[in-house]
C-alpha cells in the first residue's frame, strides 16, 4: 500500500519542485500552501506521510507538528528547512519526525525518508488490522467464555479455573474447547497472546 504523501509549504517553487521529484517515483502527492489549509481538510485526509517547512507563517511546521502530536495525529513527518538550526532539529525529532532535512533538498535524502515512513504507515495498518481481528474475534466468546479466557491468560490450570468459577473441571474443559473452536487455536500461549492484544488495542 502506498499512502499519500501531504506536502506543507508556502514556498510555491519548492512546492512545485518537490513535488515534481516524488510523482516521478509514483508517489500520490498533495500540497498544501499553509498549515491553515492542510488543518482545515485534515479530517478527510487519509493517514499519509508529511513533509513540513519549518518557518511558515502563523503556524511554524514545528507549531503544526506539535498540534498534530497533541491531537493524536502520528503520521511519519520529514520537517526541512532552509536554516542549519541545530535547536529546531532537535524539537521536530522529540516531536517523532524521521527526518530533518536542509534546503537545498538532497532528492535521494528525501526519497527514502518517505519511503521510511511508507514502511512505518504499512506496519501501523498491518498492526490496527490484527488488533481489530482479535478484537472480532473475542466478541464472537460467551461472558462465561470471556471469564474463563482471562483466567487461562491469568495462568490458571483448568482445575484452579474450575474453583474460581465454581463448576467442574469438565466444564471448564467444555468452554475451552469452545474457546479454542472460536479462536482458532487452543494453545494458552496464544490465548493468552490474543487476550493481551484485545485488552492493549485503543
Amino acid at each position: 500500500m502506498t499512502a499519500p504523501v501531504y506536502l506543507v509549504d508556502d514556498d510555491a517553487a519548492v512546492c512545485d519542485a518537490l513535488s515534481l521529484l516524488l510523482s516521478t517515483v509514483g508517489l500520490d502527492v498533495r500540497v498544501f500552501p499553509g498549515p491553515e489549509n492542510f488543518l482545515s481538510a485534515l479530517p478527510k485526509l487519509d493517514p499519509g506521510c508529511l513533509i513540513l517547512d519549518i518557518r511558515m507563517p502563523a503556524i511554524s511546521g514545528l507549531k503544526l507538528q506539535e498540534r498534530l502530536a497533541v491531537g493524536g495525529v502520528a503520521w511519519p513527518t520529514v520537517v526541512i528547512s532552509g536554516h542549519g538550526d541545530i535547536e529546531a532539529c532537535r524539537k521536530a525529532f522529540r516531536n517523532s519526525a524521521i527526518d530533518f532535512l536542509s534546503k537545498p533538498i538532497d532528492e535521494q535524502d528525501l526519497i527514502d525518508a518517505i519511503q521510511k515512513g511508507q514502511a512505518a504507515l504499512n506496519r501501523a495498518a498491518q498492526t490496527d488490522a490484527e488488533h481489530c481481528e482479535t478484537i472480532e474475534l473475542l466478541a464472537g466468546l460467551t461472558p462465561r467464555e470471556r471469564e474463563v479466557l482471562s483466567l487461562v491468560a491469568r495462568g490458571f490450570a483448568t482445575r484452579d479455573i474450575a474453583g474460581a468459577l465454581d463448576v467442574s473441571p469438565r466444564t471448564v474443559e467444555s468452554h475451552r474447547a469452545a474457546i479454542g473452536t472460536k479462536l482458532g487455536t487452543t494453545s494458552p500461549v496464544e490465548m493468552t497472546r490474543l487476550w493481551i492484544e484485545a485488552e492493549s488495542a485503543p
